[in-house]
């Protein structure tokens, strides 16, 4: 399907995948779209079920956009890709986008394809996403005709990184970082009453901040200009990374709703029986109660109680948080 206006030309692809059929394939295996012809050239999607695979990590499934055709001129083109919940909604948890300038055929050096290397781990499609053996992955681009103007977030991005008009700056464990006050103070409470209110901080053009990392400070500073999801390699490989629980107690302490359920979605999407002592820790210090709904039902699953009980993670949780055994023993049944 697609769709052309004098500034762009967009078209969609759904794969619909059985599971089971693709547990075997071989690493590499792509299956692909029909080719779509969009802003003057031809396109097509390709799903890797077994694209992307990591000793420690497992699995992932792959997507990409591919220009087929040849051609003398860039091309423009910005590629999303969803999982579909079981419910038939677009997850809000699996998504991603990417932008990328294919150049002409022959300066290209295997550059007409670029997407998504580890768009979602396998395991997660299975226990999420599977609904009578298969899944859907809902994938959509658009090919950009002329130069768009940059949106809000865009624009906010680069004021961030050329820190032109700044007028504070926060130093974090001696690396500096340049802010807008009423940047801070529209997204932030904290940072409103910090910045704009009676506080003593309100006065001064530079202040330190403790407990926080300048990794996670950085990547708090972009999300609350742009308003965009930390990118994989941001958050670390490593599951739970210790970025992504940084950037929940980060966000907590600043009042930053958004991030803060992102981050909680997150770890909720990938708890396993190494992790959920560690991730109900982090719901139970910072009042994520979806999130500790999830680890509390992932306790109920199989024999989930018997493997995580014997876990380092578990003893330091019954340690810290004793109030929660009463609570584990009576949904478990123990």
């Amino acid at each position: 399907m697609s769709a052309t206006s004098m500034f762009e030309s967009c078209f969609t692809h759904q794969f619909k995948l059985s599971y089971s059929g693709t547990e075997n394939v071989p690493l590499g295996h792509r299956v692909c779209s029909d080719e779509i012809s969009a802003g003057g050239h031809l396109w097509r999607f390709d799903c890797y079920p077994r694209g992307q695979k990591e000793e420690d990590h497992g699995e992932y499934l792959s997507i990409f956009l591919r220009r087929v055709s040849e051609s003398k001129d860039d091309a423009k083109a910005i590629m999303e890709a969803f999982v579909m919940d079981r419910d038939g909604a677009l997850s809000s948890i699996h998504r991603r986008k990417v932008v990328h300038v294919y150049p002409p055929k022959r300066e290209s050096r295997g550059f007409n394809d670029w997407g998504l290397h580890k768009f979602v781990k396998r395991s997660v499609l299975k226990s999420l996403y599977v609904t009578d053996g298969s899944f859907i992955i809902m994938c959509g681009a658009k090919v950009v005709l002329h130069d768009e103007p940059l949106d809000i977030g865009s624009h906010l991005g680069l004021l961030l990184d050329s820190g032109d008009g700044s007028d504070v700056s926060f130093v974090v464990d001696g690396e500096e970082f340049p802010a807008h006050r009423a940047v801070l103070a529209a997204r932030s409470p904290v940072f409103k009453a910090q910045l704009l209110g009676s506080m003593a901080d309100a006065k001064m053009s530079s202040i330190i901040l403790h407990d926080i990392t300048p990794e996670t400070f950085r990547v708090m500073l972009r999300f609350i200009y742009t308003d965009a999801c930390p990118e994989d390699d941001e958050l670390g490989d490593d599951f739970p990374s210790e970025m992504l629980l940084n950037l929940l107690a980060a966000a907590d302490r600043f009042a930053l709703g958004r991030l803060k359920l992102l981050c909680a979605r997150e770890l909720g999407c990938n708890v396993s029986v190494e992790t959920v002592a560690d991730i109900l820790g982090y719901a139970e210090t910072y009042n994520c109660t979806e999130l500790k709904k999830k680890c509390m039902d992932f306790f109920v699953e199989e024999d989930n109680f018997k493997k995580a009980v014997l876990t380092e993670g578990f003893i330091q949780l019954a340690q810290k948080f004793p109030s929660i055994l009463p609570e584990l023993r009576e949904k478990v049944g123990a």
